[in-house]
């Protein structure tokens, strides 16, 4: 919608001279009617009040995982291979980086980067490799990021074998701890439910 300087001044109280200003500092660029006069789009001028909150703009997102602490090193040159990539390509970035398996599904960086997929906030995914991402579900989120519009870029197919095979068994033995421990849990709350039963009684 475009409006006069007078319907600006009538609806936003905002005067001729404060329009000039902010043309002369660059805040705001009218159009011009065949005649030469002002016109001014509505969402502009909100933009300028705070009336609209501008959404940010896309951008590409560099996610990069290890499972383990000892694998620090490893994820620092991943995270140089993701960057020298996009800089190639010329592009602003954003990178997301975590230590965690790849079977976890509650990975704080990667529920980062799908929250910012929902928002809008995302053009492009890159990852080094499918692994990366997810050690299960890989097609799951390439889908669930392609509904949204995002591009997912995997710079290598495959990683090489014997990494594969140690960082499965380290995913493995996750997730062998972590369901142990939650069954002798369950059963000491159990055996501790009954004794403070027995006692009672």
């Amino acid at each position: 919608m475009l409006l006069s300087v007078q319907k600006v001044k009538e609806i936003y109280g905002i005067s001729r001279r404060t329009l000039i200003n902010w043309e002369k500092e660059g805040l705001i660029t009218p159009l011009r009617t065949p005649k030469g006069r002002r016109r001014y789009k509505k969402e502009d001028i909100e933009k300028l009040l705070g009336m609209i909150e501008e959404k940010p703009k896309p951008t590409v997102v560099l996610y990069a995982r290890v499972s383990t602490k000892k694998q620090e090193e490893y994820l620092k040159n991943q995270i140089r291979r993701l960057e020298e990539y996009a800089k190639l390509q010329g592009w602003q970035y954003e990178v997301i980086s975590e230590i965690a398996s790849g079977v976890n599904e509650n990975r704080r960086g990667l529920l980062k980067l799908l929250n910012k997929i929902k928002r809008g906030e995302v053009a492009k995914v890159v990852i080094e490799y499918p692994d990366r991402l997810a050690r299960f579900g890989f097609e799951y989120l390439k889908f669930f990021m392609e509904s949204f519009g995002v591009e997912l870029v995997v710079l290598n197919g495959r990683e090489n074998e014997e990494d594969i095979n140690r960082e499965l068994a380290e995913d493995l033995i996750a997730i062998v701890t972590s369901f142990a421990a939650r069954i002798y849990g369950n059963r000491g709350a159990k055996k501790h439910g009954n004794g403070s039963g027995e006692a009672n009684f």
